[in-house]
């Protein structure tokens, strides 16, 4: 195994904020965690323009029938599963549209695996596995920025044509990558040196967090701020369906759970239907015309 120098990596720098860690109170400790994590938020705003492009980029795809593969390693993995498994419930996405690779596959989520990561062209199989192609979108997340098998990744992904995303928390100078967006989320040293777990991975969460959300918004999943093609496959969004229902319209609770049932539990038609007395075939065919945007169909000229 070649032998990599890492120290100089930004994630891998000590902390003079927690060098005394061992000796603080709890209180001074979650003071410490506290003031390191706002850090986060600035990490995001000064990656703003890059996030919104890898929004537009991931619309326009999965609007042509593309998928969007988040990949990596450890933490980083994880996180990028996570995010791609809350999309089915959240936005009822089919489960190959947004989906999450890490380096060890599933035993991974709950057993270390980081050993994988050096593995370049294990990363570039999982790409060439599920036929990456034109349409789709990989999204490379490394807080280092150095993971093996994420680069790996991402040069098979370029090769075949997809569009590339790269997610760090080191600045390019350190780490320079050829890909469609480059995202630096840069929060400084950790407070436990090293452990990217930490700062790393809360901003790596809000970036996907608004990648994801962002993208569904784009492509006609949310109406206003509400969350109308979400999934009713239990009591809680069941609950959520009818308040949705009943807070957009004039509907009681009742009226909204009947709707509700004549729409086959599908809150975007349900809407629809009441909003403009058509049925709910013909809501269908509209919301199909245009691609699920339910404000773009109600715009429809009747």
């Amino acid at each position: 195994m070649q032998l990599q120098q890492r120290g100089h990596l930004l994630t891998e720098q000590v902390n003079p904020a927690s060098a005394n860690l061992d000796q603080l109170s709890s209180i001074e400790l979650v003071d410490v965690f506290n003031q390191e994590d706002a850090k986060t938020i600035t990490a995001i705003a000064q990656a703003r323009e890059p996030l919104a492009k890898a929004i537009d980029l991931t619309a326009e795809k999965l609007r042509q029938g593309g998928r969007l593969f988040y990949i990596g390693a450890g933490t980083s993995g994880r996180l990028g599963v996570l995010d791609a498994a809350e999309c089915p419930p959240t936005f009822c996405t089919p489960p190959e549209m947004v989906q999450g690779i890490i380096a060890g596959g599933a035993d991974a989520l709950v057993r270390s695996s980081e050993g994988l990561e050096d593995l370049a062209d294990q990363g570039a199989a999982a790409i060439s596995d599920r036929q990456v192609s034109t349409i789709d979108v990989v999204v490379g997340i490394a807080a280092g920025g150095t993971t093996p098998f994420v680069h790996g990744a991402l040069a098979e992904a370029r090769k075949r044509g997809a569009t590339t995303i790269f997610m760090a928390c080191v600045p390019q100078e350190q780490v320079q990558i050829e890909v469609d967006v480059d995202i630096r989320l840069l929060v400084g040293a950790e407070v436990l040196a090293g452990s990217t777990r930490l700062k790393a991975g809360t901003v790596t969460k809000l970036a996907l967090n608004i990648l994801s959300t962002g993208t569904m918004v784009r492509l006609g999943k949310v109406y206003g701020n509400r969350m109308i093609d979400v999934a009713v496959t239990n009591s809680k969004l069941h609950d959520r369906a009818l308040r949705i229902l009943s807070d957009l319209t004039d509907l009681s609770r009742e009226q909204a759970a009947e709707l509700l049932e004549k729409s086959d539990r599908s809150v975007k038609t349900a809407l629809m239907m009441h909003w403009t007395g058509l049925s709910k075939a013909e809501c269908d065919r509209l919301l199909a015309e245009h691609q699920g945007n339910l404000r773009a169909a109600l715009n429809q000229p009747t």
